[in-house]
């Protein structure tokens, strides 16, 4: 057993909210081969779907059960104000295990299509084995619970490896599974760094799916690692989402929807908005009413319900965000407003940062380009709907995107020119388990949620049967005839 530990912050105030054992190499392999045992000859792939079924709403009820616990908890460990955590994260793990309860039967009743007459196929659907989950630190228990919904249901073996910056609600989510009563191995937490274990459990034989949301460099190294006993893959990456403000939208409705696009959760969100484009004949009223609410948006400790923003989730990641704000000054893009660390003296020790703005940052500058993963926009103009969609569309990542129009069949229009998984009309970050959630290019591959997630944690069997009429198919006479 490792003796190593890892304390775990509050990013409000830099306090230690507990310190816990990190997990060894060893105790990550005995961690694999009882999810291997589990799955190979445990019952949990072996009960019949209405069975399941009754273990993954128990789990579901268990976390709505607990659900003012774990917001708290989520809410000291990663910063997010507790109306965040209360009411959307929360309630939103919970029906991730709800919908799939109620759907993955029907989803795995696949039917094949029909043959020649001297032919009939049975298309199965089955678990693939042992999957790793990895999730991140911006939403560690909703994307734990994305992913573990599908997988369990499907009847794999899971291990989770949180973040070691934010693993206490994964290891109350672990408690919460081991009380509905699946079998040991079954479901799995590891609190562990990326480097050794992380390395260690997606190159592992045993181990038959990694499912990854993380940062793209994380990515990289998982699809390398993985490449060593080849598994399937789900990379959900980063992104450089843009939002476009057409000239007939609802500007407050717009300016309202787009300060929530960027400055919830402090910008820590893959599909953030942090480009923003807005046409020209209403770009200066746009940019002048979000920059005004921006500097109104109240930060302080998460745990108060009149937060509106709380802190960065540490000191490194506030420090990178320093040097984009810098870079962008550097290269000659306006500072509208923010760009520092706030003066209240309350907000001292933990990691704030001011809601930043910049306006007309150019096509080929870093903060137009990279991805910052922080409360840092940029607003630019454009003419023409067209130019619209190219400066949109002029990124590596293609994750997710907004349209702002009244006009329906205009925003349709432009969201089928638009290199992006998921786009938004006049609202945003609406997600839904009954529909799928992924991206293109460099935001990776894979979907999360509805039956598209859903079966990308199972595995599909082709049976033939001959029904020849004499029964002696074709190839009886080939060489015997």
């Amino acid at each position: 057993m490792s003796g190593q530990k890892n304390k775990i912050i509050n990013p409000c105030d830099g306090t230690v909210l507990a310190e816990l054992h990190l997990a060894s190499l060893d105790e990550a392999g005995e961690a694999i081969a009882r999810a291997r045992k589990a799955f190979d000859h445990g019952p949990w792939p072996r009960f019949s779907l209405s069975k399941r079924r009754e273990f993954i709403l128990k789990i579901g009820q268990g976390i709505l059960e607990k659900a003012g616990e774990l917001a708290e908890l989520e809410s000291k460990n990663t910063g997010k104000p507790i109306k965040e955590s209360t009411f959307m994260d929360i309630p939103s793990s919970a029906k991730a295990f709800e919908f799939i309860a109620q759907n993955f039967e029907r989803y795995l009743n696949e039917d094949a299509p029909k043959l020649e007459a001297s032919a009939e196929a049975k298309l199965l659907r089955e678990p693939l084995g042992v999957v790793v989950l990895i999730v991140p630190w911006n939403y560690p228990l909703l994307i734990a619970c994305w992913k573990a919904a599908s997988a369990l249901a499907a009847g794999n073996s899971v291990i989770l490896k949180p973040s070691s910056l934010t693993p206490l609600t994964a290891l109350e989510l672990e408690k919460i599974i081991r009380a509905a009563g699946l079998p040991d191995g079954v479901f799995t937490v590891i609190n562990a760094g990326g480097d050794e274990v992380g390395k260690a459990l997606v190159s592992d034989k045993r181990v038959d799916m990694v499912s990854f949301t993380g940062s793209n460099a994380v990515g990289r190294k998982i699809l390398e690692y993985s490449s060593q006993n080849v598994k399937k893959i789900i990379m959900e990456l980063g992104g450089k989402s843009a939002s476009i403000v057409l000239a007939d939208a609802d500007i407050e409705t717009a300016v309202n929807g787009s300060l929530c696009s960027i400055f919830l959760n402090q910008g820590q969100m893959c599909t953030a908005m942090s480009r923003i484009f807005v046409q020209d004949k209403i770009y200066d009223k746009f940019l002048n009413d979000f920059a005004a609410k921006a500097q109104k948006i109240r930060l302080g400790d998460s745990l108060d319900h009149e937060t509106q923003m709380g802190p960065l989730i540490s000191d490194a990641q506030r420090k990178r965000v320093i040097d984009f704000v810098s870079k962008a000054k550097k290269e000659g893009t306006r500072l509208v407003c923010g760009g520092r660390l706030p003066e209240d003296a309350k907000l001292k020790k933990g990691f704030f940062f001011e809601p930043t703005v910049f306006a007309e940052a150019k096509k080929d500058s870093v903060i137009f380009k990279e991805e910052i993963f922080g409360p840092v926009v940029i607003i630019n103009k454009f003419a023409t709907p067209d130019e619209a969609v190219e400066l949109a569309n002029a990124s590596d990542f293609a994750l997710a995107a907004c349209i702002w129009s009244k006009d329906e069949i205009k925003a349709k229009e432009l969201a089928k020119k638009i290199n992006a998984g998921t786009i938004w009309v006049n609202t945003y970050g609406m997600f839904y388990n009954e529909l799928p959630f992924g991206g293109f290019k460099q935001s990776g591959f894979g979907k999360e949620l509805s039956k598209e997630g859903f079966l990308e944690y199972t595995r599909l069997k082709n049976i033939i049967f001959d029904k020849s009429e004499d029964g002696k198919p074709l190839v009886n006479y080939w060489y015997g005839g």
